[in-house]
């Protein structure tokens, strides 16, 4: 699992639009006076742009990553926004060597979709022993739409979702039902769990976004067994300058007992 750089840049702004705004800040609140806060597959440093504003004080940041080159960025970024950090090369499927020490916060973005069950299952195990909060932002749900519609719209959209359950790196991803997940094993782990849609928009404004998400898309629609997945790509493609749609995602936010 990995992505590059321009990637995340590109997608960055329709990331930061369709946060949920009353969960980030139950979040950034969450996180403390003096905020320590782990990010998991940190990128280019996104979450801490997101958090810019929400936080009483700055943030020490432990950034984490499987990637060293974004975890430069990542670092970068805390230096932009006045916030400390210290940068952990580590493979995300070791949960024990996580730094978690003194972490009133850990966040995650756009990432649990890509994880197994197992994984998010640890992962709250390890998060309650501690009473840590835990923010899961932009977890994609399955859900797309498309405007103008295409006849082959229902048929890719299907095999992606099939695609996305395949392994990533975690063993089968949970894909589109990541955020029931989460919030069923949040749940069952004691925590108070809230949740908020966090819809990509994307319109005209964003063609350059739509061309690599809809090429992407295709892709992995091809592999998963949509024979028309190409062709959808390329009309898609072209319909960048005027065309919209809503790719589904949603937050939540994980507060152990005592702190909801």
């Amino acid at each position: 699992m990995g992505f590059s750089a321009a990637w995340l840049d590109l997608r960055e702004p329709a990331d930061h639009a369709a946060r949920n705004p009353a969960l980030l800040a139950a979040a950034a609140n969450a996180a403390g006076e003096s905020p320590v806060i782990a990010d998991l597959g940190c990128g280019t440093g996104s979450t801490i742009r997101a958090f810019d504003g929400h936080l009483t004080l700055p943030a020490e940041w432990r950034l984490v990553d499987n990637d060293p080159e974004l975890l430069i960025h990542a670092a970068d970024a805390a230096k932009r926004s006045d916030s400390s950090a210290t940068t952990h090369h580590i493979d995300l499927r070791d949960l024990d060597a996580l730094p978690l020490e003194r972490v009133g916060l850990v966040t995650a973005s756009a990432l649990l979709d890509l994880c197994a069950r197992n994984w998010v299952e640890a992962l709250a195990e390890r998060l309650a022993r501690h009473k840590i909060p835990f923010y899961a932002a932009l977890n994609y749900d399955g859900m797309m739409e498309w405007t103008p519609a295409d006849p082959a719209d229902a048929a890719v959209s299907l095999a992606f979702n099939r695609h996305q359950r395949g392994d990533k790196g975690f063993g089968p991803a949970l894909g589109p039902d990541a955020a029931d997940a989460i919030a069923d094993i949040f749940t069952a782990a004691g925590y108070t769990v809230l949740q908020a849609d966090s819809p990509w928009r994307l319109g005209p404004a964003q063609a350059a976004l739509q061309r690599e998400l809809v090429a992407g898309i295709a892709g992995a629609a091809q592999e998963a067994g949509a024979p028309q997945a190409i062709q959808w790509g390329a009309t898609r493609a072209a319909l960048a300058q005027s065309a919209f749609c809503q790719i589904g995602h949603r937050d939540l936010l994980a507060l152990p007992p005592g702190a909801a």
